[in-house]
């Protein structure tokens, strides 16, 4: 009898009978001996000491989990996927146990590239900085995780690099990608319900993530994931689930005044140190690196409102939407960060004159979508009485409204942030719009 995918250690501990490693909500995660021998490498372990969500927990303070914790999450949710889909005739054609292997080390794997405060840092897209997926590659292709690799998973590292960089040839290689980089991919089934979680928010908690991975199925090319008609409502549960978490967690205005504040100091300060060092360490360690790299220069007054004593976040002194102002919107959104810099510099020096008093360069700063844009949410949904796929934003208005349309002007901003002792000024001064579109125009 040929093997099956439930004969894969992994997913049949998932019955029990192996190690289990306990996660929030009481969630058991099946730890074999060849799962321990990866968990255990020190490229692995950094990640219990990065936090997942990083500068959210200056606004929600109980959101203090880790990548471990959430990588960990991950694994047990592809796990659960293969088990799902596995009752699935042309999935069980497609995707034979090897390649099932693969996709749970992929998954076990997927944020092993991750630094501190890696997405914020990522967005403002400097020259030198690398993407954390091709970061990810020194700790696969050498050292104890490309070992343990070789040795107990009988894996070559470069097929774990092509699947995690969304690089597979084959149609089962695609529609494993598809399970791990997609609309309700596994990354996104745990970290809406951890994320909501831990910061105490219900949001993301309240989409029927088992009913969604009990319609797993293939679409109709067989090189992608689908959903049965069966999952409709789990999947704009989940939609709306993460609208609701981008809206309220991690575009919240304060926290985006302190990633804003982090980003700006970084920009400052990152000629000053070895990135791939930086990039390695833990989070304490890498706040530490980074401030003394700023010295007692401008950077070292962002970074000690962050992470110094006495929190001290800058205010948020306007705010603009699409909806709401459409052209300022439309000019800062999506912009290159080194020129929203030259705005935010010269919009420094015109509420200087406006509130006459100085404004120092980096008291002010331009926060805004960056130019990379959120993955859209569509999917396939396969009603099986007909054996018809339909898009799920064919049959779905609230999909069609929260997703089709694009993602990012509806549910981020464009905001200004300047220091406490500065907002009460220029929040009193008139024609802050007149002076943005002059910075606008100077910073070219």
């Amino acid at each position: 009898m040929p093997a099956s995918l439930l004969d894969v250690p992994e997913i049949a501990a998932l019955a029990g009978g192996s190690a289990q490693m306990r996660l929030p909500p009481g969630i058991d995660v099946p730890i074999t001996p060849r799962v321990r021998q990866l968990i255990d490498t020190p490229e692995y372990r950094r990640l219990a000491r990065i936090s997942q969500l990083g500068l959210v927990s200056l606004v929600y303070p109980a959101a203090h989990h880790s990548r471990y914790e959430h990588s960990l999450g991950v694994y047990r949710t592809a796990l659960e996927y293969l088990a799902a889909l596995s009752r699935d005739d042309r999935f069980a054609a497609i995707v034979g146990p090897e390649q099932a292997k693969l996709f749970i080390v992929a998954a076990l794997l997927h944020d092993v590239g991750h630094w501190p405060f890696c997405h914020p840092i990522e967005d403002i897209r400097l020259p030198g900085v690398p993407e954390h997926e091709l970061f990810a590659n020194s700790f696969l292709l050498e050292g104890e995780i490309a070992d343990t690799l070789r040795d107990d998973w009988g894996i070559a590292p470069r097929d774990v690099v092509a699947m995690l960089s969304g690089k597979p040839t084959d149609r089962a290689g695609r529609l494993l990608r598809s399970l791990l980089s997609g609309p309700i991919d596994v990354d996104k089934a745990d970290y809406l319900m951890r994320d909501s979680l831990h910061a105490g928010v219900p949001y993301g908690q309240h989409f029927d993530r088992s009913r969604l991975i009990r319609s797993l199925c293939v679409n109709a090319a067989g090189d992608g994931v689908a959903i049965t008609s069966k999952g409709k409502t789990a999947a704009e549960m989940m939609v709306f689930a993460r609208y609701v978490m981008f809206s309220e967690v991690y575009w919240h205005h304060a926290v985006r005044s302190a990633t804003a504040m982090l980003q700006r100091a970084f920009y400052m300060a990152h000629r000053s140190v070895d990135i791939d060092t930086l990039f390695r360490q833990s989070e304490q360690r890498f706040i530490d690196t980074l401030t003394e790299a700023a010295g007692d220069g401008p950077a070292a007054d962002l970074l000690g409102g962050l992470f110094g004593p006495t929190r001290r976040l800058y205010k948020r002194l306007a705010q603009y939407s699409l909806f709401e102002s459409p052209e300022l919107y439309g000019q800062l959104a999506r912009r290159p960060y080194p020129w929203l810099v030259r705005c935010a510099e010269e919009l420094a020096g015109r509420l200087s004159h406006a509130c006459s008093r100085v404004v120092a360069p980096h008291e002010v700063l331009i926060d805004a979508p960056p130019t990379e844009l959120e993955v859209e949410f569509e999917i396939d949904v396969l009603d099986t009485p007909s054996g018809v796929y339909r898009r799920l934003g064919d049959i779905s208005p609230m999909v069609r409204t929260l997703a089709r349309e694009q993602f990012d002007d509806y549910v981020k901003r464009v905001r200004v942030f300047v220091p406490p002792r500065v907002a009460a000024q220029a929040a009193r001064i008139g024609g802050l719009p007149s002076l943005i579109n002059e910075a606008i125009d100077r910073a070219g």
